[in-house]
């Protein structure tokens, strides 16, 4: 589809610098734009891509003047990068606006299907008395288990699991893989020396903008319910173990692991592949540092790494005092030469 300067600019309340009928079909990075692309400079870093970048378009701050000519047509905004993105969201709805059913899949008796807008795609399994609201969109290859609830404008992406009895609330998005519901990692130790499983009765919620990327996991719980607050966003391979409480707006970079029964408060932010013992908790905004593991319990509005994860600031001086080791074990040396060389002079002294 195509767009003009004058259609963007009405869309996202910007003024128009330049061609007013200057026409797009693509968005393009600045330093990669090309003729019929639209671009953005929000980060000053890249001011300098800006006259020399070929798009048709760019978006760019109210306050922004040019120094030398340029060769886009601009729209001043507010916030170029929010602009940005409410044109993604809708270049990604045009995009993915499908609807109806595809054959073969699998649709139980006892399951209710919403009637607006829903896609479900080739090879997917509905179960019993599962329910999926208006404007889902179920992709190939999907499973959604027995007594499943899929709320209203939820996206799953291809081979997304959803085990029996699990809730995913409205506007959330799995990506492929994904599995939720999957049996927690309980297992009893025997006197022999094997283990016994330990049934996981539990269920999955998810509440309303969770995110959830590829491959992740999600096991169910014992029993109760392993809970993700609404506004939560995982990235890809994230495991969340058994009985485990995210709160609200909290964000986990890829690889992150957090063991069974550990709570999470709210608008935290984790870095890649930070591990978390079992049974602990996680005050609200808080902080941890990419592979950062954390065996206690943390304290509200902390920003902690390391392993085991230490206080930022105390971070950064064990990382200055562990570059200087090397410097330190040989001065160490050298004072237990000096030092021996003392020991024998006031030996040889009192002979």
């Amino acid at each position: 589809m195509q767009f003009t300067a004058q259609q963007i600019a009405s869309f996202l309340g910007g003024e128009i610098v330049g061609d007013a009928l200057v026409t797009v079909g693509n968005i393009a990075k600045i330093e990669e734009g090309v003729p019929g692309t639209l671009t953005f400079l929000s980060n000053p870093l890249y001011t300098q891509y800006i006259y020399t970048t070929q798009s048709s378009i760019a978006l760019v701050r109210r306050d922004f003047e040019p120094e030398r000519p340029i060769t886009p047509t601009l729209i001043k905004v507010d916030d170029p990068y929010t602009c940005l993105t409410r044109l993604l969201e809708l270049v990604n709805q045009a995009t993915s606006a499908k609807s109806g059913t595809e054959e073969p899949v699998h649709i139980a008796t006892s399951a209710h299907i919403a009637s607006e807008n829903v896609y479900i795609g080739a090879f997917s399994y509905i179960g019993e008395r599962a329910t999926v609201g208006n404007n889902a969109k179920i992709y190939p290859q999907v499973y959604i288990g027995d007594d499943v609830t899929i709320g209203d404008n939820v996206t799953l992406y291809p081979g997304v699991k959803i085990y029996h009895g699990c809730r995913i609330g409205n506007n959330c998005i799995i990506h492929a893989g994904a599995v939720i519901g999957s049996d927690g990692f309980g297992f009893a130790p025997q006197a022999d020396g094997t283990y016994k499983k330990i049934p996981q009765i539990g269920i999955v919620i998810l509440e309303d903008n969770v995110e959830i990327g590829a491959n992740t996991t999600i096991d169910r719980a014992t029993m109760g319910a392993t809970v993700i607050r609404k506004g939560v966003k995982l990235d890809n391979l994230v495991q969340l173990a058994h009985n485990v409480e995210v709160g609200e707006n909290t964000v986990m970079a890829a690889q992150v692991g957090i063991a069974g029964s550990t709570k999470i408060g709210a608008q935290c932010m984790f870095g890649g592949q930070v591990g978390i013992a079992g049974h602990r908790r996680v005050g609200n905004k808080v902080t941890i540092g990419a592979q950062s593991g954390i065996p206690n319990d943390v304290k509200d509005g902390m920003e902690v790494m390391g392993y085991p994860a230490v206080p930022k600031i105390d971070f950064a001086r064990q990382t200055v005092h562990i570059k200087r080791l090397a410097e330190m074990n040989n001065t160490i040396k050298q004072l237990q030469k000096e030092i021996e060389i003392l020991k024998n002079n006031h030996k040889t002294a009192n002979e």
